[in-house]
């Protein structure tokens, strides 16, 4: 076999069909422990596609408010171990880790909290999202139209979710992919903090139910619009509310459900 492109392996596999069966390969996603970090000091142990790990490490630690802003982050080193992953991050402000508030338990690629010790950790207190500009409604069709083009890891396996960065008019200008949906929306968000987008400039959209920590996550780094081709959960409904981010989920060809701050989108104003 061939050396497969970074998070992705490729299996042998016996395909069964009607009567018969013949051997074959398949691509896989790949999931593997990753260890961040900080300052030299283990924090989480997260199970995720081993790419895009210094977006990963920039979007989680912003995210998780463990730094107050990109600038605060230094550097990021990631070392490919036995074992998994080891993300090393040079941060600044960032207080020492304690047995109280290290999540060293390793963390589910479909968990939000992986070993939170603290009910105040979960539902932190979110800041309130900037006014942005107005979309037109069908900008998130356009957006969900053009995503699968973008999501090269999905296309081979079928088991990986996509988060995308979109204009206001709907074009897909970023895509991270990840078999954990918040690691996805982790490693965008760190992109695009990199990057110094304006995050009110434009909306997410998440191949993905749009829980809690989506929306915590988004709302954190100042997204106007999360939009979500599945359902949010009443949790998620109330933090967008009170964070003034717009959410929108069950987003299909002609059809989306808005669920909080209709304003921004020029379609769903009463």
């Amino acid at each position: 076999m061939s050396a497969a492109p970074l998070g992705l392996a490729r299996r042998g596999v016996i395909v069964h069909q009607g009567a018969g069966q013949q051997q074959g390969e398949d691509w896989l996603a790949e999931e593997a422990p990753v260890e961040l970090r900080y300052n030299g000091e283990a924090f989480a142990v997260m199970m995720a596609t081993p790419a895009d790990l210094e977006d990963f490490a920039h979007g989680f630690s912003l995210s998780e408010g463990r730094v107050a802003q990109a600038s605060d982050i230094r550097g990021v080193t990631v070392h490919e171990q036995l074992e998994g992953y080891v993300v090393d991050i040079d941060a600044g402000g960032v207080e020492a880790v304690d047995a109280g508030s290290a999540r060293l338990l390793p963390g589910r690629s479909g968990c939000g909290l992986c070993g939170s010790r603290h009910l105040e950790d979960v539902l932190r207190p979110l800041p309130k999202v900037p006014d942005g500009p107005v979309l037109a409604a069908d900008a998130l069709e356009r957006a969900l139209d053009a995503l699968a083009q973008h999501q090269p890891l999905n296309r081979r396996t079928g088991a990986v979710h996509a988060a995308a960065w979109a204009s206001p008019e709907g074009g897909i200008l970023h895509v991270r992919e990840d078999v954990g949906r918040h690691n996805a929306l982790d490693k965008l968000l760190g992109a695009l903090s990199r990057e110094g987008v304006d995050m009110r400039g434009g909306f997410v959209l998440v191949t993905s139910r749009a829980s809690y920590e989506m929306v915590t996550k988004a709302a954190s780094l100042g997204v106007g619009l999360l939009a979500a081709i599945s359902a949010p959960t009443a949790l998620a409904v109330g933090l967008a509310q009170a964070s003034n981010l717009t959410l929108t989920g069950f987003v299909r060809p002609g059809r989306h459900v808005v669920y909080s701050h209709p304003q921004r989108l020029r379609d769903a104003i009463p």
